[in-house]
């Protein structure tokens, strides 16, 4: 699987399409994702300004730690390793792929998927797993590692849109032609939370080519190693 070009022009033309025709019927709903103005002794406070306050902050602390670890991913790792499991299988997306994931950052999961990658990675029946990396031994794409590394980040901190439900729900609705029209209010503000938290997680990385190589080159170079290492 080109993970991404299937993850940047997929959630992108998902965005474009799901959220403008299927969401708008619901826009209006309460819901608690930050993204409404509220009214309150005459002030006007916008969560969608505080939803991009969190966002800038995010980024900022992760352009930190990137700069600190010279942007390599091997030296990333070591830092990921102090609260995250990292593992390493030969032909890592060739045993992955089964259970629909990409070789990196993996979001806890239960049940069968669960089982699975527990045999698989530490050799144990458990039907529930914590976040873990799972990566292919050898070289990393420095900018395919970013985009997981931002994710396995904001995850630590609580971002919404990467809790494995909303995580599940946009594999779903992502890679397939489910219809969306018995979701329930809550599973559609999830995963509209997770298409934008992807969505920011890609431009972040295409911000960061830019500066390095330029952003025609350095997109050509993820989708060229999308399919094989990170």
């Amino acid at each position: 699987m080109q993970l991404v070009k299937n993850i940047m022009f997929g959630i992108l033309s998902l965005q474009e399409k799901f959220l403008k025709h299927r969401l708008a019927k619901t826009i209006s709903a309460k819901n608690s994702s930050k993204r409404k103005r509220h009214f309150s002794n005459g002030c006007v406070l916008d969560l969608n300004s505080l939803a991009e306050g969190e966002k800038l902050k995010l980024e900022e602390e992760i352009n930190l730690i990137l700069k600190k670890y010279e942007y390599n991913p091997e030296k990333l790792l070591e830092y990921i390793k102090k609260s995250t499991k990292v593992f390493y299988l030969e032909n890592a997306s060739e045993i992955l792929n089964p259970i629909g994931e990409n070789e990196g950052f993996i979001y806890p999961v239960t049940g069968a998927k669960a089982l699975y990658l527990s045999l698989t990675t530490e050799r144990k029946l458990s039907f529930k797993t914590k976040e873990m990396f799972v990566l292919s031994p050898g070289k990393i794409n420095k900018y395919m590692f970013i985009y997981h590394f931002y994710n396995w980040f904001a995850y630590k901190h609580k971002i919404a849109g990467l809790d494995s439900d909303s995580q599940e729900l946009l594999k779903k609705y992502l890679f397939s032609n489910s219809d969306t029209k018995n979701l329930q209010l809550n599973e559609i503000y999830k995963l509209k939370d997770a298409i934008r938290q992807d969505k920011a997680s890609i431009e972040f990385v295409i911000k960061l080519c830019r500066n390095f190589e330029g952003a025609k080159q350095a997109l050509n170079k993820m989708k060229e190693n999308g399919s094989a290492k990170l």
